[in-house]
């Protein structure tokens, strides 16, 4: 049966002041040393009574400190606004197959609190949930942070997941997770509001909050762990598709997981029987030993990596021009072990390939956010939902 399209019907005035709000607080947040109320009109294209009533709440709430004055060389010095980083916080999880990962953030993105522990190997979720629970309400009391200036939880879980029940779905490397109510555990067991989504896109979340991505609105981000994903943002805004679930990129990437690599180096000699991994942890210690062998000079291991550059590097390029990308960002738990070759080889594709527009460059780059951007992206997640400007709030239901 043909479901109906969404019908955009115009501007929803009554949410209209705070959209406004996230404009302003957005502006703020991209500018570290500040920004005045002369600028903010400027920016923001508001009114100056707007912005200087949407300040003012600001300040009331403590989201906003106002920082010193700026000089313009004639008239009075005019007043800074930043962001107070300490007045919010939001705790990120990322369920990885081989560890899970937690982090708090402040309003600005920085981490503050960090802890991980290996992910249970046996297939039982329910042993999973509650050491995640007890991690969770361990980090927040080791962090010092007030509970009642969090925000909330965020988790980025390895894909198929459903957002609406918050559920995940059979994830391939997470033996025994059928429909896993993870979103409404966490609920229950943390008293934090929580969002959920795959891991790929709560890294690509991360980028466009305080990575690499901050200053562009259009890029992928390719995560690289015991799987592979691809993240897309276009216009500023995250594609999730229809069910959530878009950036699925294993099935176009066979050959281009942790596991196939591993196999391959086993099957040409390169690693040894015993290399046979027992589960993501041990493929992640046996993809480090080959490319501990390529750095040492191993021909066929440098080869079994360069060749799935190569794959990626074409499939990024493709992918860049279906949405007009203007920078592709690499990152995930693997990354920092295959950074150098790929970043040896994959730029050259990107810049020589007959799909990539050439009306703009198209920039490869490395995440800033090191290994944990999965649960950075995670607590951007709630930073990114209740801060951020998000255009779908001014369409009416």
């Amino acid at each position: 049966m043909d479901r109906p399209l969404p019908t955009r019907r115009g501007t929803n005035l009554p949410r209209m002041g705070d959209f406004n709000e996230s404009v302003v607080l957005d502006a703020i947040r991209r500018v570290p040393e500040g920004l005045s109320r002369v600028e903010l009109v400027e920016v923001t294209g508001l009114s100056a009574q707007t912005v200087s009533n949407i300040c003012r709440r600001l300040l009331n709430t403590g989201l906003a400190r106002e920082a010193g004055t700026k000089s313009t060389g004639s008239g009075k010095p005019r007043r800074l606004l930043r962001v107070n980083a300490d007045a919010r916080y939001a705790v990120g999880v990322h369920l990885d197959p081989a560890v899970v990962t937690l982090v708090v953030l402040d309003l600005l993105g920085r981490v503050v609190a960090h802890s991980e522990r290996p992910t249970p190997e046996a297939a039982d979720p329910d042993h999973t949930l509650v050491e995640m629970s007890q991690s969770i309400n361990a980090l927040i009391g080791d962090s010092a942070v007030p509970r009642d200036h969090i925000l909330g939880l965020g988790i980025a879980a390895p894909g198929p997941v459903d957002l609406a029940s918050g559920l995940v779905i059979a994830p391939p490397e997470l033996a025994g997770w059928g429909r896993v109510p993870l979103r409404d555990y966490l609920n229950e067991t943390t008293g934090l509001p929580v969002l959920l989504d795959k891991d790929v896109i709560a890294a690509a979340v991360a980028e466009r909050w305080a990575g690499a991505a901050a200053n562009t609105g259009n890029f992928l981000f390719f995560y690289l762990g015991t799987g592979s994903g691809m993240g897309v943002v276009v216009d500023d805004v995250v594609l999730r598709g229809f069910s959530g679930n878009a950036g699925e990129v294993g099935g176009l990437y066979a050959a281009c997981t942790t596991n196939a690599l591993v196999a391959e180096a086993i099957e040409l000699g390169v690693l040894g029987p015993e290399f046979k991994p027992a589960g993501p942890r041990d493929a992640e210690q046996s993809l480090r030993q080959l490319c501990r062998h390529a750095a040492a000079g191993n021909v066929t291991a440098g080869e079994i990596i360069d060749r799935w550059a190569v794959r990626v590097g074409r499939g990024v390029s493709a992918a860049a021009t279906l949405v007009d990308s203007e920078m592709i960002v690499f990152g995930g738990p693997i990354w920092p072990q295959l950074a150098d070759r790929f970043m040896a080889i994959i730029p050259g594709i990107v810049e020589s390939s007959p799909y990539v527009e050439k009306i703009h460059p198209t920039v490869v780059t490395t995440t800033q956010l090191g290994i944990d951007v999965g649960a950075i992206g995670a607590a951007c997640l709630v930073l990114d939902q209740i801060l951020s400007v998000q255009p779908q709030s001014l369409l009416l239901g």
